[in-house]
């Protein structure tokens, strides 16, 4: 199949002007430099990455204003934008969020004040190129700012319209809720993978309640996915890579999971497109639900 992530499967974000997405996209914070700041240590390639991507049948991005900062939302539109009004992307929808800061490499602090979203909200237009963002979240909820304002601020932006869809960025699921009695939330985005699983009750409220979860660093860290690490054996017996192994129990575990794997290697971007097209057998479902969790 010249286009693996079709294999997938599709979900709906939003009840309200809904949009189709193939569940396994593509997280372009890796395309950045080290520490997430600065340029990508080759331009060229990144760009290549984000196309080939595209290429391999990704129809959902995932970014953020604070990735470089601005780095990777400038990337995305050098790689992708064509140019043409209404549909600039050719219909891959670009999720970005805002509310972070950056003070240098792997800094990172929360700013939720309502002049300063809606900052981030016409900065990443501007940089995007687009009139509306189909999907902005929130990527912290600040705790030194009245969660009604900052709500009340994103719900301001999409009623003026330059805001489609509205996602949240680590939270529970009480904050979850009281969000989506000022609008709907379409998604969330927590940390989750094979070997952390403290959101698994959130998941499974979202998958109740057909919310979209996108698990940020869905593969973990380099133990487990390493070539003889926890997953290997499992990849052995289905003819895969431990990578490959830790994708597919993500589509498998929800039919709400929308993973995003970030990588700025070539090689990498084709290996997790092809976890699509891996179907694990349910006693390797049963061991990595019951496997204990590797920070």
């Amino acid at each position: 199949m010249t286009k693996p992530v079709h294999s997938s499967g599709q979900f709906t974000l939003g009840t309200s002007d809904p949009m189709n997405v193939y569940r396994l996209g593509f997280g372009a914070m890796r395309i950045t430099g080290a520490g997430i700041w600065g340029d990508p240590p080759d331009h060229d390639t990144a760009i290549r990455v984000i196309r080939e991507a595209v290429d391999l049948g990704v129809d959902f991005i995932d970014t953020a204003d604070s990735y470089g900062p601005f780095v990777s939302e400038d990337l995305l539109r050098e790689a992708l934008h064509t140019g043409k009004s209404g549909n600039p992307y050719g219909g891959v929808i670009i999720a970005t969020k805002g509310g972070l800061t950056r003070q240098g490499p792997d800094q990172w602090a929360s700013v939720g004040r309502p002049e300063y979203l809606r900052q981030c909200v016409q900065m990443s237009l501007r940089r995007l190129g687009v009139d509306r963002i189909d999907l902005w979240q929130l990527h912290r909820i600040d705790p030194q700012v009245p969660e009604a304002d900052q709500l009340g601020v994103i719900k301001e932006m999409q009623e003026e319209g330059i805001i489609r869809h509205v996602g949240l960025s680590e939270v529970s699921i009480d904050e979850l809720e009281r969000a989506r009695k000022v609008m709907e939330i379409v998604s969330v985005q927590n940390l989750f993978h094979a070997g952390l699983r403290q959101s698994e009750d959130l998941l499974d409220h979202c998958t109740a309640q057909g919310i979209g979860f996108i698990p940020w660093f869905p593969l973990g860290n380099r133990a487990l996915v390493a070539p003889d690490g926890p997953l290997a054996h499992i990849a052995a017996s289905h003819d895969c890579t431990p990578s490959q192994v830790a994708l597919a129990w993500l589509l498998q575990r929800s039919p709400v999971m929308l993973p995003i794997p970030g990588t700025g290697s070539m090689d990498h971007v084709k290996e997790n497109c092809e976890a699509a097209l891996i179907t694990l057998e349910p006693a390797a479902m049963k061991e990595l639900e019951t496997a204990p969790e590797l920070t």
